[in-house]
């Protein structure tokens, strides 16, 4: 029986995530953190998806700890969201310091408790807003870190890594869920539904790739299922 625990926010990403595993696995489980974050409808698409779609159980984590510790965008409404800009080697205000670290040894941890082998998250390297916890490297060493700390033989696995965003709107399309993703996900920073603020760099990501992909969709489809190995 093939367990596997999805970490899941109702967002693009995630809910690609999500449909990708219920065609992988036998048993799929939803965890979900409200972490105080300023646009917690969020948990609301997550938890309305999740029914959608079925899974086992879905686990929603008090971690409003996280919001005591943090100063970010995303965790305190004094603080503004800034407009996307294009720029490197600098962390934005909507940086969560620490929150791929606690939701990851989280949902290791009750994935060590029903029995699951596989924790999915869908952070990505190649598309991200600039965030040192969505790097490879950092998901690499913190799943040897876990499995030491459990003696466990858990792994991270992370299907969107090294996807663009056109790529993850094709892999959502390779499913046939690609209106589902459009229009019942969540992932606009200021917590707007539909098309989103149109401002925040997840709306940009988003738009920006969706666009991308209607443009080359047979392009962008065979790239994607080259990169992630679906013959």
């Amino acid at each position: 029986m093939k367990r596997a625990v999805v970490v899941f926010s109702g967002g693009q990403d995630s809910t690609t995530c999500l449909i990708q595993a219920l065609s992988q696995y036998d048993e799929v489980y939803c965890i979900t953190f409200d972490y105080g974050q300023r646009h917690r409808e969020e948990i609301n698409f997550a938890r309305k998806l999740a029914i959608q779609f079925g899974v086992c159980a879905h686990k929603i984590i008090d971690a409003r700890l996280l919001n005591t510790l943090t100063l970010s965008s995303l965790t305190h409404d004094n603080i503004h969201v800034p407009d996307y800009e294009n720029r490197k080697n600098c962390f934005p205000s909507t940086f969560v310091p620490g929150r791929n670290i606690l939701f990851l040894t989280l949902s290791a941890i009750y994935a060590y408790q029903i029995k699951a082998s596989v924790v999915i998250t869908g952070v990505c390297e190649t598309d991200f807003s600039g965030y040192p916890d969505c790097r490879n490297d950092f998901i690499k060493a913190l799943n040897i870190a876990v499995n030491l700390g459990m003696a466990n033989e858990l792994n991270f696995v992370t299907p969107l890594m090294w996807l663009d965003k056109a790529e993850i709107w094709a892999l959502a399309d390779y499913y046939h869920q690609l209106d589902r993703v459009c229009y019942c996900t969540l992932t606009c920073y200021n917590g707007i539904k539909g098309d989103g603020c149109g401002q925040c760099t997840a709306c940009h990501l988003r738009s920006k790739g969706l666009a991308n992909y209607w443009a080359k969709p047979h392009a962008v489809m065979v790239s994607m299922r080259t990169k992630i190995g679906l013959y």
